[in-house]
């Protein structure tokens, strides 16, 4: 079992890219020492709006990704979803992300 500093969480010290392809979003974790994981996600349209993001979609994948990493390891995350099921599964979702957005 590998161990991370004390107070950092996994979105800490994880290396997310989230590129843009074909109206999907491209997203590689990689955490440590651990083999990468590969998503491939989508905003649906008018999401970003409604949740009052307006840095863009490829922002709010990543910030997304952070949300989820401090909550479980990569590898337990979809490897395809739309972003409007995360608050299914974590109610706490849209208030976190509008937080991230005014801070």
């Amino acid at each position: 079992m590998s161990r991370r500093p004390r107070g950092t969480t996994v979105a800490a010290v994880a290396d997310i890219t989230v590129s843009a392809v074909d109206g999907t979003f491209a997203v590689e974790v990689r955490a440590g020492r651990s083999d990468p994981t590969h998503h491939a996600v989508t905003v649906p349209p008018g999401y970003a709006e409604a949740l009052g993001w307006d840095r863009g979609d490829e922002q709010l994948v990543r910030a997304s990704f952070e949300f989820l990493l401090e909550r479980e390891p990569a590898t337990s995350i979809l490897r395809r979803f739309s972003l409007d099921v995360i608050e299914g599964y974590f109610p706490e979702y849209r208030t976190d992300i509008t937080a991230r957005r005014l801070g």
